[in-house]
This record gives C-alpha cells, sequence and structure tokens, in this order.
C-alpha cells in the first residue's frame, strides 16, 4: 500500500478523554474512510507509524439529525477504528507525521 493510500484511510486521530484513558492501555483510537477494511487499516498503522498492531475493531458513527435554518438536515456518518498496539508499543499522538 502507497503512502497516500494510508493518508486516506487514516483520516484522523481522536483525541478525547475516553480515547486518552485507552491509549494508556495500548489501544489508539482513529477515524477513518467510510470505506476502509479492518487488514486496510492495519497496513495503514503499521507503515505509517511503525508499530506492530495486534487487533482492529470498527464501527460506524451514524450521523445526527439536526436542524440547520429551521429545515431538518443529518450530518455525514463516519467510521471509528480502535487500534490495539502490541504489547511496549506506543503511539505519540502529540508530534506530527513526517
Amino acid at each position: 500500500m502507497g503512502r497516500e493510500k494510508m493518508y486516506q484511510v487514516i483520516l484522523s486521530p481522536i483525541v478525547t478523554e475516553k480515547a486518552a484513558a485507552m491509549n494508556e492501555t495500548g489501544q489508539v483510537t482513529f477515524k477513518v474512510a467510510l470505506d476502509a477494511t479492518k487488514p486496510q487499516i492495519k497496513a495503514a498503522v503499521e507503515g505509517l507509524f511503525g508499530v506492530d498492531v495486534r487487533t482492529v475493531n470498527t464501527l460506524v458513527v451514524k450521523g445526527k439529525t439536526k436542524r440547520f435554518r429551521g429545515r431538518p438536515g443529518q450530518r455525514s456518518d463516519w467510521k471509528k477504528a480502535m487500534v490495539q498496539l502490541a504489547p511496549g508499543q506506543s503511539i505519540d499522538l502529540t508530534t506530527g507525521l513526517a
């Protein structure tokens, strides 16, 4: 998988209190492309960050129904991936990628 494709699969890290708590146990959370598969996510994380991935769990977050200028609308669905790293491995999300 090329580096450009890896960046299309992994869109951004998710930085929340719950994700930070999971990071202490070796799980990192990413926002990924809606059509990304678990093997693609695993390959992209291993290629971009140079870590060993044990498992990948994914879920599709359904978009909320909201009102915009008085008219009903729908936010887009998006996909979340929780990546379990091998013991002793970590990803520092505060530094950028080269």
